[in-house]
């Protein structure tokens, strides 16, 4: 009896994520059509050019470009014409730590993950790029190498959802040498997390010197300043420990919040620095604004 009631508790687990999943398909695929293509399109360009074709050389054009070959049969200066690359290769790569399940009102951080991953996807899709994932949380979980087509879509979204990490710490530094160990050519990064981790912004800056990095932030509201809500005790979901906090002590609610205040400033330091274009997505508001926002400041940028 006890094998059978697991076997219906995983059905019933199974049956609820590829609900979230068919719901999550739904309202991306909508926005990604109607909100965010044409946005996501202008602001992220493909990485390079292609060699198209040899024409004869006109005034005003690169000399650079001048095909020393070609020029020395035909006896006259010939250059070689490219073709804008526009496909992308595109990662997401999401933090699944235990931090990351936390929610202290409708949805959990990785729950909006998910829903942001799941559109950036969709529009990744809809521009014809080929799109990856990467979950990852003490180390790499989970790597779904860039492709095209709506099954892998599909099956990146349920990752998210369902993957779960054998441990439930957080390595970011560890997770940005993976990928720039595992993709040699330029490619686009969304990284998803909440950021909270010691020692990873340089390997963060490493990141985004070799990929063009999108650094999306998601917390919970209840994680910005500790309430007074008298003694409570406190679990880390990342190490397991239990620790009784006297909210209402004016001095304890001080000491967190300005450790808190001193990890953001750390943090919006490094994008700053590494010129890492960033939003910071709460759980209990409409992150779409932001991804329009930060898809309109990018395409602006490259007009």
């Amino acid at each position: 009896m006890p094998q059978k009631k697991a076997i219906e508790a995983d059905a019933s687990a199974i049956e609820e994520i590829m609900r979230k999943v068919h719901h999550l398909e739904i309202k991306a695929k909508r926005l990604s059509r109607e909100s965010f293509s044409g946005e996501y399109h202008a602001s992220f360009k493909g990485q390079g050019l292609d060699f198209e074709d040899f024409r004869e050389y006109q005034h005003g054009d690169e000399i650079r470009f001048i095909d020393w070959n070609v020029t020395a049969r035909m006896n006259s200066p010939f250059i070689r014409t490219f073709r804008e690359e526009r496909e992308l290769t595109v990662l997401i790569a999401v933090d699944i730590s235990g931090s990351f399940d936390f929610g202290s009102k409708y949805f959990s951080k990785r729950e909006i993950a998910a829903e942001i991953a799941a559109v950036l996807a969709f529009s990744a899709k809809h521009n014809g790029d080929k799109v990856g994932l990467l979950l990852f949380a003490n180390e790499p979980i989970l790597f779904l190498p860039p492709a095209k087509g709506s099954r892998h879509t599909l099956r990146l979204i349920r990752e998210v959802l369902a993957t779960q990490a054998p441990n439930a710490t957080t390595n970011i530094a560890g997770a940005c040498d993976f990928i720039n160990r595992t993709l040699k050519r330029k490619s686009l990064i969304f990284l998803l997390s909440d950021f909270v981790d010691n020692d990873f912004h340089k390997k963060l800056g490493t990141l985004s010197q070799k990929h063009e990095t999108i650094g999306i932030r998601i917390f919970d509201p209840v994680e910005q300043e500790l309430p007074d809500v008298g003694k409570v005790n406190l679990l880390d979901p990342e190490t397991g420990q239990e620790r009784l906090i006297n909210t209402s002590n004016a001095n304890v609610r001080m000491a967190y919040n300005k450790l808190n205040s001193r990890r953001l400033e750390a943090l919006q330091k490094a994008f700053s620095k590494y010129k890492i274009d960033h939003i910071n997505a709460a759980t209990d508001q409409d992150y779409l604004p932001l991804l329009h926002h930060l898809f309109k400041t990018r395409s602006s940028r490259h007009a």
